[in-house]
């Protein structure tokens, strides 16, 4: 059966270096992906290579 799941987002503002969100911006075209979406996979791959550092 077809279940809907909805993810809670939070809006928040982040100031980042021009030349990483131009970067960023260049990648997210390139993959077919919104900039957000590349954003939050970066923060979610971070923090779980952080976590399996410690």
């Amino acid at each position: 059966m077809f279940k809907i799941e909805k993810t809670e987002m939070i809006n928040k503002t982040f100031r980042l270096p021009a030349p990483l969100v131009q970067e960023m911006q260049k990648i997210a075209q390139e993959e077919g992906i919104s900039l957000n979406n590349l954003v939050k996979q970066c923060c979610e791959y971070a923090l779980k290579n952080f976590k399996d550092m410690k």
